[in-house]
Protein backbone atom coordinates (compact mmCIF):
# COMPACT_ATOMS: atom_id res chain seq x y z
CA UNK A 1 0.00 0.00 0.00
CA UNK A 2 1.02 3.91 -0.96
CA UNK A 3 1.97 5.66 2.01
CA UNK A 4 -0.70 8.99 2.28
CA UNK A 5 0.07 12.09 1.23
CA UNK A 6 0.55 14.16 4.06
CA UNK A 7 -0.91 17.64 3.75
CA UNK A 8 -1.23 21.03 6.40
CA UNK A 9 -4.04 23.38 6.24
CA UNK A 10 -3.21 27.00 7.13
CA UNK A 11 -6.91 28.48 7.27
CA UNK A 12 -7.99 30.89 10.17
CA UNK A 13 -11.99 30.19 9.52
CA UNK A 14 -12.81 27.09 11.08
CA UNK A 15 -15.50 26.28 9.07
CA UNK A 16 -13.98 26.21 6.04
CA UNK A 17 -10.93 24.64 7.42
CA UNK A 18 -13.00 21.81 9.14
CA UNK A 19 -15.28 21.13 5.70
CA UNK A 20 -11.89 21.43 3.94
CA UNK A 21 -10.18 18.66 5.78
CA UNK A 22 -13.26 16.48 5.80
CA UNK A 23 -13.27 16.53 1.90
CA UNK A 24 -9.35 15.76 1.40
CA UNK A 25 -9.74 13.20 4.27
CA UNK A 26 -12.71 11.26 2.26
CA UNK A 27 -10.43 11.01 -0.80
CA UNK A 28 -8.18 8.26 0.57
CA UNK A 29 -4.84 8.89 -0.86
CA UNK A 30 -4.44 12.14 1.35
CA UNK A 31 -3.97 12.41 5.11
CA UNK A 32 -4.23 15.97 6.76
CA UNK A 33 -1.97 15.72 9.36
CA UNK A 34 -2.15 19.04 11.47
CA UNK A 35 -4.10 21.95 10.74
CA UNK A 36 -3.00 25.81 11.58
CA UNK A 37 -5.21 29.18 12.46
CA UNK A 38 -2.71 32.23 11.65
CA UNK A 39 0.32 32.54 9.79
CA UNK A 40 3.04 31.86 12.77
CA UNK A 41 1.04 28.73 13.49
CA UNK A 42 1.49 27.84 10.08
CA UNK A 43 5.27 27.97 9.61
CA UNK A 44 5.28 26.10 13.09
CA UNK A 45 3.28 23.22 11.87
CA UNK A 46 5.17 22.90 9.02
CA UNK A 47 8.71 22.83 11.23
CA UNK A 48 6.89 19.80 13.02
CA UNK A 49 5.17 17.93 10.66
CA UNK A 50 7.11 18.31 7.36
CA UNK A 51 4.23 17.75 4.84
CA UNK A 52 4.16 16.74 1.78
CA UNK A 53 2.01 19.46 0.89
CA UNK A 54 0.64 22.85 2.81
CA UNK A 55 -2.85 24.24 1.17
CA UNK A 56 -3.00 27.65 2.79
CA UNK A 57 -4.75 31.28 2.32
CA UNK A 58 -3.49 34.48 1.82
CA UNK A 59 -5.80 36.60 4.18
CA UNK A 60 -4.65 34.86 7.62
CA UNK A 61 -4.37 37.04 11.13
CA UNK A 62 -0.52 37.72 12.26
CA UNK A 63 1.43 36.87 9.44
CA UNK A 64 0.16 36.64 5.60
CA UNK A 65 0.20 33.93 3.41
CA UNK A 66 3.08 35.45 1.01
CA UNK A 67 5.26 35.43 3.83
CA UNK A 68 4.55 32.03 5.21
CA UNK A 69 5.26 30.68 1.88
CA UNK A 70 8.62 32.71 1.41
CA UNK A 71 9.90 30.85 4.50
CA UNK A 72 8.67 27.39 3.97
CA UNK A 73 9.76 27.48 0.36
CA UNK A 74 12.98 28.75 1.68
CA UNK A 75 13.16 26.77 4.26
CA UNK A 76 11.83 23.25 2.73
CA UNK A 77 11.91 23.78 -0.62
CA UNK A 78 10.69 20.10 -1.16
CA UNK A 79 7.03 20.77 0.50
CA UNK A 80 5.10 21.47 -2.53
CA UNK A 81 2.32 24.80 -1.90
CA UNK A 82 -1.05 25.32 -2.94
CA UNK A 83 -2.59 28.18 -2.60
CA UNK A 84 -6.09 28.04 -1.76
CA UNK A 85 -7.95 31.72 -1.52
CA UNK A 86 -10.75 33.89 -2.28
CA UNK A 87 -8.33 36.89 -4.20
CA UNK A 88 -8.17 36.96 -8.08
CA UNK A 89 -6.16 39.65 -8.63
CA UNK A 90 -2.85 40.16 -10.56
CA UNK A 91 -0.89 41.41 -7.54
CA UNK A 92 -1.91 38.17 -5.21
CA UNK A 93 -1.35 35.52 -8.01
CA UNK A 94 2.18 36.86 -8.78
CA UNK A 95 3.29 37.50 -5.52
CA UNK A 96 2.40 33.81 -4.97
CA UNK A 97 4.01 32.26 -7.20
CA UNK A 98 7.01 34.72 -7.13
CA UNK A 99 7.34 33.63 -3.53
CA UNK A 100 7.41 29.97 -4.28
CA UNK A 101 4.19 28.71 -4.50
CA UNK A 102 3.16 25.62 -7.08
CA UNK A 103 -0.51 26.10 -7.29
CA UNK A 104 -2.72 28.72 -6.83
CA UNK A 105 -6.93 27.78 -6.51
CA UNK A 106 -9.95 30.10 -6.13
CA UNK A 107 -12.18 28.83 -2.80
CA UNK A 108 -15.29 28.51 -5.33
CA UNK A 109 -13.71 25.70 -7.26
CA UNK A 110 -15.22 22.93 -7.42
CA UNK A 111 -14.41 19.87 -5.58
CA UNK A 112 -12.72 17.96 -8.72
CA UNK A 113 -11.16 21.31 -9.49
CA UNK A 114 -9.81 21.18 -6.05
CA UNK A 115 -8.42 17.42 -6.42
CA UNK A 116 -7.04 18.31 -9.65
CA UNK A 117 -4.63 21.21 -8.60
CA UNK A 118 -3.69 19.42 -5.38
CA UNK A 119 -2.72 16.25 -8.10
CA UNK A 120 -0.92 18.70 -10.51
CA UNK A 121 1.32 20.51 -7.22
CA UNK A 122 2.60 17.26 -5.98
CA UNK A 123 3.57 16.06 -9.62
CA UNK A 124 5.50 18.98 -10.16
CA UNK A 125 2.93 20.82 -12.37
CA UNK A 126 2.04 24.52 -12.26
CA UNK A 127 -1.64 25.00 -11.32
CA UNK A 128 -3.72 28.39 -11.41
CA UNK A 129 -7.95 28.55 -11.32
CA UNK A 130 -8.75 28.84 -14.90
CA UNK A 131 -11.04 31.28 -13.88
CA UNK A 132 -8.24 33.78 -13.34
CA UNK A 133 -6.66 36.10 -17.01
CA UNK A 134 -4.32 33.46 -18.78
CA UNK A 135 -1.98 36.46 -19.28
CA UNK A 136 -1.49 36.84 -15.67
CA UNK A 137 -0.04 33.35 -15.45
CA UNK A 138 1.40 34.03 -18.99
CA UNK A 139 3.51 37.03 -17.54
CA UNK A 140 4.49 34.87 -14.82
CA UNK A 141 6.06 32.20 -16.93
CA UNK A 142 7.59 34.75 -18.87
CA UNK A 143 9.50 36.05 -16.08
CA UNK A 144 8.38 39.75 -16.06
CA UNK A 145 7.80 40.13 -12.24
CA UNK A 146 4.79 42.74 -12.95
CA UNK A 147 2.37 43.60 -15.85
CA UNK A 148 1.66 47.41 -14.44
CA UNK A 149 3.91 50.15 -13.78
CA UNK A 150 5.31 50.17 -10.83
CA UNK A 151 3.18 51.42 -7.74
CA UNK A 152 3.35 52.59 -3.87
CA UNK A 153 3.09 48.85 -3.32
CA UNK A 154 5.98 47.83 -5.69
CA UNK A 155 8.38 49.47 -3.15
CA UNK A 156 7.15 48.04 -0.18
CA UNK A 157 9.23 44.85 0.85
CA UNK A 158 8.10 41.61 2.19
CA UNK A 159 9.26 42.87 5.74
CA UNK A 160 7.94 45.88 6.03
CA UNK A 161 4.34 44.06 4.49
CA UNK A 162 4.11 42.12 7.43
CA UNK A 163 5.17 45.09 9.65
CA UNK A 164 2.18 47.19 7.83
CA UNK A 165 -0.01 43.81 8.53
CA UNK A 166 0.42 43.43 11.99
CA UNK A 167 0.38 47.75 12.80
CA UNK A 168 -2.96 47.32 11.38
CA UNK A 169 -4.51 44.30 13.33
CA UNK A 170 -3.29 46.54 16.47
CA UNK A 171 -0.28 45.37 17.72
CA UNK A 172 2.12 47.59 19.25
CA UNK A 173 5.69 47.99 18.06
CA UNK A 174 6.89 45.66 21.03
CA UNK A 175 4.03 43.33 20.35
CA UNK A 176 5.37 43.40 16.39
CA UNK A 177 9.37 42.92 17.09
CA UNK A 178 8.39 39.71 19.44
CA UNK A 179 6.30 38.29 17.10
CA UNK A 180 8.70 38.84 14.07
CA UNK A 181 11.78 38.72 16.08
CA UNK A 182 13.21 41.81 15.89
CA UNK A 183 13.92 45.10 18.12
CA UNK A 184 11.18 47.71 18.53
CA UNK A 185 13.92 49.88 17.10
CA UNK A 186 13.77 48.16 13.51
CA UNK A 187 10.16 47.88 13.87
CA UNK A 188 9.88 51.90 14.03
CA UNK A 189 12.40 51.84 11.44
CA UNK A 190 10.18 49.82 8.97
CA UNK A 191 7.22 51.94 10.36
CA UNK A 192 8.78 55.08 9.69
CA UNK A 193 9.89 53.66 6.12
CA UNK A 194 5.85 52.91 5.37
CA UNK A 195 4.80 55.92 6.29
CA UNK A 196 7.59 58.03 3.75
CA UNK A 197 7.06 55.20 0.79
CA UNK A 198 3.14 55.63 1.24
CA UNK A 199 2.70 59.23 2.32
CA UNK A 200 0.60 58.28 5.28
CA UNK A 201 1.53 59.76 8.22
CA UNK A 202 -0.66 57.93 10.93
CA UNK A 203 -1.90 54.54 12.09
CA UNK A 204 -5.14 55.06 11.01
CA UNK A 205 -4.30 55.54 7.38
CA UNK A 206 -1.65 52.73 7.54
CA UNK A 207 -4.89 50.53 8.42
CA UNK A 208 -7.34 51.78 5.40
CA UNK A 209 -4.40 51.35 2.99
CA UNK A 210 -3.71 47.56 4.25
CA UNK A 211 -7.36 46.57 3.98
CA UNK A 212 -7.47 48.35 0.93
CA UNK A 213 -4.96 45.79 -0.31
CA UNK A 214 -6.34 43.02 1.45
CA UNK A 215 -3.32 42.39 4.14
CA UNK A 216 -6.42 42.64 6.97
CA UNK A 217 -10.38 42.21 6.40
CA UNK A 218 -12.20 45.33 7.74
CA UNK A 219 -13.60 45.20 11.47
CA UNK A 220 -17.23 44.74 11.41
Amino acid sequence: MNPKTKVVIAEDHRLFREGLKSMLTSHGALEVVAEARDGLEAIKTVRNFLPDLLILDLSMPRLGGISVINEVSTLFPEIKILVLTIHESDQHVLEAFKAGAKGYCIKDASRQELLLAIDSVLEGKTYISPGIADDVMEGYLEGRQSMKKTTKWDTITQREKEVLKLLAEGHANKEIGDLLNISVKTVEKHRSNLMGKLDLHHVAALTAYAIEKGLVSPKV
